[in-house]
């Protein structure tokens, strides 16, 4: 990073998931070691190989915007609406104070309109094509969520959506920061949003046996690192936080979080599906993120790893995380919050920065559960079980997509 360039920092976080509707629950469960897995019964899953997901229940979203806009659009699209709310009002953010043209919007989806696209060919399956909705291509685009809520605001800066499979979130912030580093503006919201736990999704990515079939345990499904782990839990929901120039911040008086230091992304390379088995893109993008932030391996204290519970990510994500970190990686506290809120997808690499500027906040780690019989290729300090108090100065959050595509971010404690 230019030394010339603006500091980002973390001044709001939004969160919705199977935890909880917003950020104190959702870290309250997480510090607990509690599962927002169950049974899927958002449609039967009967007939599939996996009946298990992280849904959020109970979630109306008339309650938290606008009814018809509600009707309007996505489930995708209410989550990261709602988790954006959150994060502006947690900010502080009054548009009335800021210019418009300086605030931007970056909230990616790594599918998009998943639900829409479903019900909309059912539509013409049964009732032909004069019956289709006028509002199915703005409701099933990945981009909308990010202009529905800039009309929202009133913000008049960068606004587009990321698309990066499962490093979506993560990509998005990364490249929101670039914004603001850049001087292009003063402000973004960005993070992801997905909504995937549907039929066709459930159905393909089943196909791929790259789900988990413990069906009698759904608390237990997603057991990242340990032996026993036999595919991924597909969790929904949304993280946003709000990102600033730390002059901007200071001078509006905000409350900041934690700076975001470091961003990188890479490819593998390799395979369209299985990460690169010696760990060579996610290697590069740890050390280039570590390099922005100009920190050296052992000043990271925590590493929120991708962690998706697959046989190959788990194993090559550690052998990533050993050859950055050499001797410290036997020191680093690493935790897989996914074994608690499943696979977010394109909304993985949002609600885990939520949980990293948590974390240094809070000073505390949130668990691995499910780690019952580590795999002996998963030899690290995955935090097993419960939360763990922990003196937290520098963090890293990875996070990998079909496609190669890699990204990790550095926040810190912001110093003086």
């Amino acid at each position: 990073m230019d030394s010339s360039s603006h500091r980002v920092v973390v001044t709001g976080l939004g969160a919705v998931a199977s935890l909880g509707h917003e950020v104190d629950a959702f870290w309250a469960g997480l510090l607990a070691g509690r599962s927002g897995v169950d049974r899927v019964s958002l449609f039967d899953p009967t007939a599939y190989a996996s009946h298990v997901g992280a849904e959020v229940r109970g979630w109306d979203p008339a309650q938290h915007m606008d009814p018809k806009e509600a009707r309007r659009n996505d489930r995708y699209t209410h989550f990261g609406f709602v988790a954006a709310k959150q994060a502006c009002r947690d900010a502080g953010l009054e548009m009335g104070r800021e210019d418009p043209d300086r605030v931007g919007v970056m909230i990616g989806s790594g599918i998009g309109g998943m639900y829409t696209y479903e019900s909309q060919l059912k539509v013409l399956a049964e009732r032909g094509p004069r019956k289709i909705s006028p509002f199915t291509i703005p409701s099933l685009i990945g981009n909308i969520c990010s202009g529905l809520f800039a009309i929202e605001l009133g913000a008049r800066g960068p606004n587009f959506g990321v698309v990066s499979a499962c490093a979506t979130g993560s990509h998005a912030l990364g490249e929101a920061a670039h914004a603001i580093r850049r001087g292009d503006v003063d402000v973004m919201v960005a993070g992801g949003s997905e909504a995937a736990i549907t039929p066709f999704a459930y159905a393909s990515f089943c196909a791929m046996k790259a789900m988990s079939t413990r069906n009698d345990e759904p608390r237990r499904a997603s057991r990242p690192f340990d032996r026993g782990r036999d595919g991924f839990v597909m969790g929904e929901g949304a993280g946003v936080l709000v990102l600033e120039s730390l002059e901007h911040a200071r001078a509006r008086g905000a409350r900041i979080y934690c700076e975001l230091a470091g961003y990188a992304a890479t490819c593998d390379a390799y395979h369209i599906t299985q990460p690169d088995p010696e760990g060579k893109g996610l290697s590069m993008a740890m050390r280039r993120a570590l390099a922005a932030a100009g920190l050296e391996p052992t000043a990271i204290d925590y590493i929120n790893a991708h962690g998706t519970s697959t046989p190959y990510n788990d194993k090559f994500e550690t052998l990533a995380i050993k050859r950055v970190f050499g001797d410290h990686a036997r020191r680093v506290a690493i935790s897989s919050t996914k074994s608690m809120t499943g696979h977010l997808l394109g909304a993985a690499g949002g609600i885990e920065s939520v949980i990293c500027a948590r974390a240094l906040t809070a000073q505390a780690i949130p668990p691995t559960i499910n780690l019952d019989d580590p795999d002996p290729d998963c030899d690290l300090d995955y935090v097993p079980g419960q939360a763990r108090e922990a003196r937290l100065r520098a963090v890293l959050s990875n996070n990998l997509g079909f496609g190669g595509q890699n990204s990790s971010i550095v926040f810190r404690a912001l110093e003086a």
